[in-house]
């Protein structure tokens, strides 16, 4: 590792001599610049490497920045590509700011493998991705790319479900400064200001963003401060690139992690259980607070006309803890002694301090009938949780108090290759191989500090595909396998039961047609797990319910989606998905509280928890003039279950909801803009809940199921002006 280090850090220093040129001649100059312009505006290899072209054999979604910008008023990232096929979005405080989550294909947000410019984002112990963590970060967006299923090799967490790739790496040519200003339902406000020089000396660029968001949120007391900035510096040589971004963002939001009871969902629809342990008045400051700050350096290099190399290092550090109100405790259970055995309220923090930093690289060949990118990366987290009873507190206490404290260090290295070759002129065949070596030691957890875990994992994970291109249509057929590590409070688990990594075996075949003004596309896709990690309500060695690996599962479905230009003035869109989501045997358990012990139920072809059988979304799109367009969009979502038992008592209802987006152009003059959007989301007012969990038990003879539920807002507005100076 020193001596990779050393060599990263001699690179770096020769890296600006390498890119500067000798003088030209001016006319000759110009030319050049014109090349080197259209060069620069290419896809960076970093985003390129991880990303699939039109050709390739894997069901995917590209979404422009200006689809980005059209639905960024000030709702968090899911938000903006819920539309896409396949997918299911939720927001804790029932408005999309704040604390949001997504799920492609019933799959959760820890199977979703996210990079921000080909650097990996999802935490590297959860394999979550907290965007709230980057609140407004889609302003800076340039593209997005979906990829359902395994999709192509990629850095960090393991795609089991889907990836999402979003790139911010554009080059951006010509100065601006834009301000983008949105107000909407529950006090929210969006103040947004971004800028760019544009080339400087035919060299240099810098861009930036800063950004503001709060809200009031819909659930009682959800309220969210969020505050973010955004900035880039590019040094840009006639054939190679050094860029520097530095982001960061800090969220303190009100906690609304435990949904509404189902029987308070009729007449206390927003209410919210966070800080009631407090007589009286709820504790006022019941918050998440978490602050994380990205450091990343490119360097891109055309070495020949059909070699380009891309090397990024990359750091992120976080820290930030979640305060809470506990009433009527027992100090014992935080290692103090001194006050006996009497009940307590306190005020205690958890918190989590980490760095996660590493480097990717990548070499691309593109010559005739061969496309080749090897490529890979290694990674580092270092995290440290603890908990502290803080100084003031409800008891006296001479200093802050540390009641658990524990380390955690997971290293992830990959390589991979992949080519592409056109075996004749119709057929093209597509070859991507991957090794990922993870390691993750967990020096004790919060109620096991003498629990230490060193899990071990080594992955091959190989895909292949054809493409096979008839004129205007396309088809295609793929097969790929991912493996998954447990996240780490399954390792919580204990020494006696540790859980073994999930494998999934992806078959995709689909077919896509374009012509003028109709395009369409239909997927089939073929998912199979084996032991894949659900909750059964089995308690662990230390009493928490824990993930237990079931041999066999699947999600199998059709995804379908087209696009119609009518004339001028009207085009519509649309997308469905059927699907089977299955596990073929499971053990169910539920505490039984008569007995003390737990009892078990046997379960056969049930559905996933959380996986609706049906999603469609249809957009209608008017453009009466060159200054105004509007959009009428509905989205449907089939029911889902709560657990992977299939009872109907413990269900999300199917919701079909409507959305109105329109924009006019107020100005469009030669030096400045000005356009006014306004948006309003489910415009019926439905009540519906995306989101929700159960449990069992058994008291006095009787199973009682509980179930909770997070409900979205009813009807709600945005309106946003956003001015462009050139």
């Amino acid at each position: 590792m020193t001596k990779l280090l050393g060599t990263l850090a001699t690179f770096l220093m020769v890296a600006p001599v390498l890119a500067q040129q000798p003088k030209q001649s001016l006319a000759k100059r110009d030319s050049i610049n014109q090349f080197t312009d259209s060069i620069r505006s290419l896809p960076p290899l970093e985003v390129k490497s991880i990303r699939v072209g039109d050709n390739s054999p894997f069901a995917k979604t590209n979404i422009s920045r200006a689809s980005i910008a059209q639905v960024n008023y000030g709702q968090d990232l899911p938000f903006l590509v819920q539309n896409t096929p396949s997918v299911v979005v939720h927001s804790d405080a029932g408005t999309g700011v704040g604390y949001t989550g997504i799920r492609i294909r019933g799959t959760d947000g820890t199977r979703i493998n996210v990079t921000l410019n080909g650097i990996p984002y999802n935490d590297a112990e959860s394999s979550m991705t907290y965007l709230v963590n980057l609140p407004d970060f889609s302003a800076s967006v340039n593209s997005i790319q979906i990829q359902r299923g395994v999709g192509t090799s990629t850095n960090g967490a393991g795609a089991f479900g889907a990836t999402m790739n979003l790139s911010t790496n554009d080059y951006k040519p010509n100065a601006f400064l834009t301000f983008n200003n949105s107000v909407g339902s529950f006090n929210s406000l969006k103040n947004n200001i971004q800028f760019g020089t544009g080339l400087l000396k035919n060299k240099f660029t810098f861009d930036g963003r800063l950004s503001k968001i709060t809200t009031d949120g819909y659930m009682d007391r959800a309220t969210s401060d969020l505050k973010s900035f955004f900035l880039s510096g590019t040094y840009w040589g006639d054939n190679s690139s050094l860029r520097l971004n530095v982001f960061s963002g800090k969220e303190k939001t009100y906690q609304a992690w435990y949904g509404v009871p189902e029987e308070l969902l009729a007449t206390s629809r927003t209410y919210n259980p966070a800080g009631m342990e407090k007589e009286g008045t709820p504790y006022d400051n019941q918050t998440d607070n978490y602050t994380q700050t990205h450091y990343q350096l490119f360097y891109n290099k055309e070495v020949h006309p059909f070699l380009k190399w891309s090397t990024a290092l990359f750091l992120t550090k976080g820290h930030g803890y979640y305060e809470e109100y506990k009433a009527a405790v027992n100090l014992n259970d935080f290692g103090i002694t001194s006050y006996g055995n009497d009940p307590y309220n306190i005020i205690r923090r958890r918190w989590l301090q980490n760095s996660f930093f590493g480097q990717i690289a990548s070499l691309s060949f593109e010559k005739g009938k061969n496309a080749l990118i090897v490529g890979g990366g290694w990674s580092r987290y270092d995290g440290d949780h603890f908990g502290t009873l803080p100084f003031p507190n409800l008891i006296p206490l001479k200093s802050e108090y540390v009641y658990y404290s524990n380390e955690a260090t997971k290293k992830d290295i990959n390589i991979y290759a992949k080519w592409q070759y056109q075996l004749t002129k119709k057929l093209n065949s597509f070859i991507d191989v991957q090794y990922r070596n993870v390691t993750h030691t967990m020096n004790g957890f919060d109620k096991t500090p003498a629990l230490v875990i060193n899990g071990k994992f080594g992955f091959f994970n190989p895909k292949a595909g054809l493409s096979y291109i008839n004129g205007n249509v396309t088809y295609y057929t793929s097969i790929a396998v991912a493996h998954k590590e447990p996240n780490r409070d399954d390792f919580e688990i204990g020494i006696t039961q540790q859980p073994k990594q999930e494998i999934m075996y992806d078959w995709e075949t689909g077919i896509n047609a374009k012509y003028t003004n109709f395009t369409w596309s239909a997927n089939i896709y073929y998912m199979q797990y084996k032991d894949q990690l659900v909750l059964t309500g089995k308690i662990n060695d230390v009493g928490a319910y824990t993930r237990t690996n079931v041999p066999d599962s699947y999600r199998a479905g059709i995804e379908l989606e087209a696009t119609w230009k009518m004339n001028k003035q009207f085009s519509t869109s649309g997308n469905i998905t059927f699907s089977k989501n299955k596990i073929a045997k499971f053990t169910e358990y539920f505490d039984d509280y008569d007995t003390y012990l737990q009892q078990a139920i046997q379960h056969e072809n049930t559905d996933i928890t959380l996986s609706p059988n049906t999603t469609a979304v249809h957009n209608l799109n008017w453009v009466p003039s060159e200054k105004w367009q509007l959009t009428f969009s509905s989205k449907y979502v089939s029911k889902q279950y709560l657990d992977n038992t299939q009872n109907e008592s413990r269900i999300l209802k199917a919701y079909f909801l409507n959305d109105l987006n329109t924009s006019f152009k107020l100005f469009n003059k030669q030096h400045w803009g000005a356009n006014l959007q306004f948006y309003v989301i489910n415009i019926f007012d439905k009540l519906y809940e995306p989101n929700g969990y159960t449990y069992s038990y058994v008291s006095g003879g009787t199973t009682i199921t509980s179930n909770n539920y997070f409900p979205m807002a009813g009807r709600n507005y945005w309106l946003s002006l956003k001015i462009d100076i050139k």
